[in-house]
């Protein structure tokens, strides 16, 4: 194609009002030829915002493949006799996301858990049923995150055992407009949950709520505004420790189903030097790694993606660290011939606002995975223009509809998209388009970025 064209086309997104002013990177290449098709500032680091997921999709699939599951060791220190045991069980987290999660996963496990305890013939546990969150480091809030984002639902504490999405609902009714709105209660029940609450009821109709607060930590701060006069509105927040609900939960139903705990639930976040020995009683196994990264990536799953990005960690020991998966990451694609050495990876998700990855380092991780055995499982997770996930109004009704599988990543002022475009010769593009800083909402951005696709798609079929 003839460079003034080219740049013709480019100028959709360099010369746009609402654009020309941000941070641009774009790389447009042919899967099959190596050819570029489009190119502007390829190798400027960009904040990828949740492109970053795409990383964290692909390092988990290469390692362990789409049918791996993560798996969760029950164990039970002391001894068992006469159908009692004198000691503790241990839910032991190792990073499965999927516990009690809304979206899948198990729905019954804890009875599954505690017929296998009666099939072990367990009756009664003279101890307590303990979380064990010792597989990950106590920095359960990653500090490259922003003040604003701890303790919304997005940006949940990262445990080595989740709960419920690690989320809580926060039951409102609001008054008169000026009015503070009353807290009711919280689903799941958490009853040494406090709130400092200066949620105010405006003329809005919308959630416009925040809710702070740290790991660990019961009191949340709950700030911004919510729709008056209304009698129930909810808010979602994250819960302080996950791993205490999941064990205090499980003591309920091993209770309901008729075996005895004497002791209050509990948990270790870590294991002190002098703790008793432990016996496996039974392995508690995720669903497929496959199903996992296509929730994570259909839907932009913050706790999912850093869930897996903090087991990366694991390979250089535990627990696991952040920086440790910060590592591994960087040196297991430098092994693969993926170059991030000019990235800046601090996260799983993208939340973290200093994570840079440039369109070129992208392009080469895609086309990476697009030559892998995992290829298919990789393609099937990422969301389809006009058609599912966070691209359901990408591209819709365009040329490109069903077309584009990519990861998008959006935070104020910035919108991104990586992945694939399959033209209708059996051509494949590998594509990042990145902006950043515009002056304008992530919406107005996508609608140029569509522009620019379909210019550069229409100027080569």
């Amino acid at each position: 194609m003839p460079m003034f064209k080219l740049l013709l086309i480019l100028s959709i997104l360099t010369a746009h009002p609402d654009t020309k002013d941000a941070n641009i990177g774009v790389l447009i290449c042919d899967y099959h030829t190596g050819d570029t098709i489009d190119a502007y500032r390829a190798n400027s680091v960009i904040p990828p915002a949740s492109t970053m997921k795409l990383l964290t999709a692909a390092t988990a699939l290469e390692q362990w493949g789409g049918d791996y599951r993560i798996q969760t060791p029950i164990t039970y220190s002391g001894y068992i006799k006469d159908g009692t045991l004198h000691g503790n069980l241990y839910i032991e987290g190792r990073g499965d996301p999927t516990f009690g999660s809304r979206y899948i996963g198990k729905k019954n496990f804890m009875y599954t858990w505690a017929r296998q305890i009666r099939d072990a013939g367990i009756k009664h546990i003279t101890g307590s049923v303990v979380a064990d969150l010792s597989y990950f480091d106590g920095n359960a809030l990653n500090p490259s995150w922003l003040w604003e984002d701890a303790g919304n639902y997005y940006a949940p504490g990262i445990f080595s055992l989740s709960y419920q999405d690690n989320t809580m609902n926060i039951v409102l009714r609001s008054g008169p407009i000026g009015s503070i709105a009353e807290v009711l209660y919280t689903t799941p029940d958490i009853p040494e949950i406090q709130f400092e609450n200066h949620i105010r009821c405006t003329h809005i109709t919308y959630d416009g709520a925040f809710v702070h607060g740290v790991p660990y930590n019961n009191t949340r701060y709950l700030v911004g505004s919510v729709p008056s006069n209304r009698r129930t509105f909810g808010v979602r927040g994250d819960m302080p420790n996950p791993g205490l609900i999941l064990a205090r939960d499980f003591t309920t139903i091993l209770r309901k189903t008729g075996i005895e705990v004497d002791a209050t639930e509990t948990y270790l976040s870590e294991v002190p030097m002098n703790a008793p020995a432990r016996t496996l009683l039974f392995m508690h196994e995720s669903e497929p790694l496959s199903e996992i990264i296509r929730h994570t990536e259909q839907e932009s799953d913050n706790l999912y993606a850093e869930m897996l990005f903090r087991i990366f960690g694991s390979k250089y020991g535990t627990p696991c660290t952040i920086h440790n998966s910060i590592d591994f990451v960087r040196a297991y694609w430098k092994n693969r011939g993926v170059s991030f050495r000019s990235a800046k990876i601090l996260d799983g998700c993208g939340l973290a606002p200093q994570d840079a990855i440039s369109p070129s380092m992208y392009v080469q991780l895609l086309r990476y995975m697009y030559g892998s055995k995992h290829k298919d499982t990789f393609i099937a997770s990422l969301p389809c223009s006009g058609e599912s996930g966070t691209l359901c109004s990408f591209l819709r009704d365009t040329p490109l509809h069903g077309k584009v599988y990519a990861k998008s990543g959006t935070i104020g002022g910035t919108k991104n998209y990586a992945g694939y475009i399959f033209l209708p010769d059996g051509r494949v593009w590998i594509f990042a388009v990145m902006v950043n800083s515009a002056s304008c909402k992530p919406r107005k951005i996508q609608s140029v970025i569509e522009q620019y696709l379909l210019n550069v798609y229409k100027a080569n079929i």
